[in-house]
This record gives structure tokens, C-alpha cells and sequence, in this order.
């Protein structure tokens, strides 16, 4: 029997963070995580650099990185001058660099979660929402199902604390999809991104996490999150890594 959770019978859905990815299943999977995972992916891609997603920066990272012969990133809050972290203004400020190696418990989680399992995988932001919307109708010609899975936080317990960001950031792509078989739950984030679009700067600053990232000194990470519709790639994830598409 079809799990009730599956959202099964509509053409897009929307979940949230790794076992949603795995209970509503897509042909077509947009990642979202935008105050940090795939806003810098989106950043990456528009410089030229390839993104390979990893779970966590332990040694096992480090031994990933050198079979890529990629950079691998350092914490935010380790990063120094010149260093390349999480953070999608340090991403922007880098040279000399093809290569990066960017975990995460979240979105980079959840992409590398994704490579094995047959979908087609994309990064999604606010910078290239409308983009990646774009992109998925040329692709859809044959048909397909779409699923938006927000990436959301973590307690300090490690449970998931969904993040309003990134309910606007999956909301904003499926509402640029403009179309009717949204599953409720997409809907639900549509209306959610459709109630604050015209400030989404604003809120983005404003919001639980915009204001955790101020605090450590990190806001020009907002405003790069904030640049809805600048960026007009579209990372897809093969044989590991997401590379830039258009």
C-alpha cells in the first residue's frame, strides 16, 4: 500500500529535510536549503566551481576531497582570510579553485542522500528559484513528478526545526512551476512564499535564522541568500557532484 505520507497522485510535493526526501519521492528533486547549502552551491556555480555534497567534515571528508582533488571546506566560523566555508560570501570571494567539497548536515546531507537514488537532483535558492523552474519544464516534456524538499535546521538535540527560509525558497520554485497538480503540502508553501515575496529581503533578515547569522557576524550570508532570481544556473547533481547547468 502507498505510504499516506507520499503525497502520491499529484504532479509536485513539497517535504521537509532527509526523511521526507525519502518518503515523497520524485523523478525531478529540488533541494533547498537557503541560508546555506544551496545558495552557496548556486554562488559556486556561477564562478565556474563544482560542488561535491558530504555529510560531515571528519576525515572521511578530507579522504573524499583528495580522490576529487577538491578543496574542502573549513567551518564557517573557523574560516579565516582567504578560506573557504559554508558561507556563500566566502564562496564568492575565493580563487583559484574548480573543486569544493561542501558538507553539511542538511542540504548537503540530503543531496548525498539523493545521488544513489535515481532521481534527477538540482539545487534550489532564491537566486535561481525561478531559473531551476524554468529549467525543469524544458525537461518535463515527457513527464514527471517534481518534489521540492526544504532542508530545514537542527535543535541542539538534533531533531529537525523546520526553517522558514527555506519553506519560502521551496515554495518560490514550485510557485514559478505554475502549476495546478501542486499536492496540499505544496500549496501550503506556494502560500507561504506568496504572502511575503515582496519583502523577502526584509524577512530573510528577520527570521530566526537571518538573525542566528547576524549575530555571528555573518548578514552578508543574507543578503547573498536575498538576491532572489540573480542567479540563472541551475546545479545538477551527477556522479556526485552538482555542476553548473542552464
Amino acid at each position: 500500500m502507498t505510504s499516506p505520507y507520499a503525497q502520491a497522485g499529484f504532479g509536485a510535493g513539497f517535504d521537509w529535510g532527509p526523511v521526507g526526501a525519502e518518503v515523497v519521492a520524485g523523478d525531478i528533486v529540488a533541494v533547498v536549503d537557503v541560508l546555506s547549502f544551496t545558495t552557496s552551491v548556486t554562488v559556486a556555480a556561477d564562478r565556474g566551481i563544482d560542488v561535491y555534497p558530504y555529510r560531515w567534515r571528519d576525515e572521511t571528508a578530507v579522504a573524499y576531497a583528495q580522490e576529487y582533488g577538491a578543496t574542502l571546506a573549513v567551518g564557517r566560523s573557523a574560516a579565516g582570510p582567504g578560506d573557504v566555508s559554508l558561507s556563500p560570501a566566502s564562496i564568492r570571494g575565493v580563487t583559484g579553485i574548480t573543486k569544493l567539497v561542501l558538507p553539511s548536515p542538511n542540504g548537503s546531507t540530503i543531496a548525498k542522500q539523493l545521488s544513489d537514488s535515481g532521481a534527477t537532483v538540482i539545487a534550489v535558492s532564491l537566486r535561481n528559484r525561478q531559473a531551476a523552474a524554468d529549467w525543469v519544464s524544458r525537461q518535463r516534456s515527457a513527464g514527471g513528478r517534481v518534489v521540492a524538499i526544504a532542508a530545514g535546521e537542527r535543535w541542539p538535540d538534533g531533531s529537525l526545526r523546520p526553517a522558514v527560509e527555506d519553506l519560502w525558497g521551496a515554495g518560490g520554485f514550485l510557485s514559478a512551476l505554475r502549476r495546478d497538480d501542486l499536492s496540499p503540502e505544496a500549496q501550503a508553501a506556494v502560500a507561504a512564499y506568496e504572502a511575503t515575496k515582496d519583502e523577502l529581503p526584509k524577512y530573510l533578515h528577520e527570521c530566526a535564522g537571518g538573525r542566528e547569522l547576524t549575530a555571528y557576524g555573518f548578514a552578508a550570508d543574507v543578503d547573498v541568500a536575498a538576491e532572489v532570481d540573480q542567479s540563472e544556473v541551475v546545479p545538477v547533481l551527477v556522479d556526485g557532484r552538482l555542476f553548473r547547468s542552464t
